[in-house]
């Protein structure tokens, strides 16, 4: 049980049926093609789609209460006896229902934003803050003004650390979050392109990303990339640290060894083990290091936490491929700067001597979109045996590959199956295959054809 019903009459107070009985609620209903025992339903509003029509199914699948909009009409076929709460606005019930349960509970919170890395960083958080506390996260994507909160009142009475991902498409809707979650400590990993086709300039996503002070407790830190220009103007702020590999970083990493598999590293004279590979990853390491040393972690505990991780989907996902071939599935979301980070990560890769790079459409780039696709080649080296691109405007990716080596095996593809049929015959047992492209491109579609 997260909370009773009567709790929410201080919330919500106009209310009809047993609002008053101690009725037990376990969890949070918005989808009711899935059953959940003793929840609370919540009938989301949108632009195409209105899930008050749905309230009888709710009540099969096992909801004991509602909130409900007043300006709906409650259906005949509710019971009397049972518990509606009237709301203006459900989706803002449910934000400010999540606040309280944040209250309720009354765990460390954790907000973690960027263009870049912030699922990642978010899971080492909870891994490493999980080796001292009892700790919550959000789970797959669910970091919007519904996501969060529904992450929040996902969360169990005993929580003693929860970390909350912030997502974002335009100004504000961190603010947002912030006030929400209202977070004790804060990570903003990077500033990249993501976006820009709404904000405009990274100055303005830098801001957007900045959003997530609103809300951020006075006593509480902001940890930033020390390396990231954008952000010089508030590292002098009261318990802004940066970290970064450049000298004005409050956290230094140095980088001492790299595998396929592993990054090793010294920060604030310690040494660390991450199960990943990547400078990048070295640099969300750092972030969490901080975190966790101001959270009274020891290094023992932090360097547990990184070797307890469990990854999200679709992040450095390694498969077994045709022929012994090795397909790294980094399909979930792409931006320049993710993009060109992955790219150097596989040409640092050492087990396998062929690397192929199939790389996908990046979307939300705006009128910069053609410059920053062809940016991306930039990443390019002699060390990358073929690039195959897929969609339209990765095609300035492999047009940009061809002009700076015109010997390398270059093809661009409309469709992901000619890609996927064209590909497979080229894998050997030394060959490493990266999938990178925006969410909306589905690039996974394709490891049927690369996998065993």
């Amino acid at each position: 049980m997260i909370f009773d019903v009567q709790e929410l009459t201080h919330l919500f107070p106009t209310f009809k049926g047993a609002g008053k009985d101690k009725i037990a609620v376990s969890s949070i209903m918005t989808d009711t093609r899935k059953a959940a025992p003793q929840s609370l339903f919540v009938p989301i509003v949108g632009e195409s789609f209105d899930a008050h029509t749905f309230a009888g199914e709710a009540i099969k699948q096992g909801a004991v209460a509602a909130l409900w909009q007043e300006d709906q009409p409650l259906p005949a076929l509710i019971p009397t006896d049972f518990p509606i709460f009237y709301v203006t606005d459900t989706t803002k019930a449910l934000q400010d229902l999540a606040s309280w349960y944040l209250e309720k509970v009354d765990p460390i919170v954790i907000g973690v934003t960027g263009s870049n890395g912030k699922t990642t960083t978010k899971d080492m958080t909870a891994a490493v803050l999980g080796a001292k506390f009892n700790t919550h996260k959000t789970a797959g994507n669910f970091n919007n003004h519904i996501g969060l909160p529904l992450t929040v009142l996902a969360m169990q009475p005993d929580t003693e650390a929860v970390v909350l991902e912030m997502g974002m498409d335009r100004a504000g809707e961190i603010s947002v979050l912030s006030h929400i979650a209202r977070p004790d400590h804060a990570i903003i990993t990077n500033i990249g392109e993501s976006h820009i086709e709404n904000l405009g300039t990274r100055e303005a996503i830098a801001a957007a990303k900045l959003e997530i002070t609103d809300g951020l407790a006075e006593d509480g830190c902001l940890i930033i990339d020390a390396d990231e220009p954008l952000l010089d103007h508030v590292k002098t702020r009261a318990g802004v640290i940066g970290c970064g590999f450049g000298p004005s970083s409050d956290y230094k990493a140095e980088i001492t060894a790299m595998t396929d598999d592993a990054s090793s590293f010294q920060l604030m004279e310690e040494a660390y083990e991450l199960p990943m590979t990547g400078r990048h990853n070295v640099k969300n390491a750092s972030f969490v290091i901080a975190l966790a040393k101001r959270l009274g972690l020891t290094r023992e505990e932090i360097q547990q936490g990184f070797q307890q991780m469990q990854m999200s989907a679709m992040r450095f996902e390694k498969h077994q491929g045709h022929k012994g071939s090795l397909i790294i599935n980094d399909a979930y979301n792409a931006s320049p700067t993710s993009m060109k980070a992955m790219i150097e990560v596989v040409r640092q890769l050492t087990s396998k001597r062929k690397k192929v790079l199939i790389l996908g459409d990046m979307y939300e780039l705006g009128e910069k979109s053609e410059e920053l696709h062809a940016g991306v080649a930039e990443a390019v080296d002699e060390k990358i045996d073929a690039v195959f691109t897929i969609g339209v405007h990765s095609e300035k990716i492999s047009e940009a590959a061809s002009s700076r080596y015109p010997d390398m095996e270059v093809k661009h593809f409309k469709e992901k199956q000619q890609a996927g049929h064209h590909i497979r015959p080229l894998l050997t047992a030394d060959t490493v295959v990266l999938m990178k492209a925006s969410r909306g491109m589905k690039l996974e579609d394709m490891l049927p054809d690369l996998v065993e």
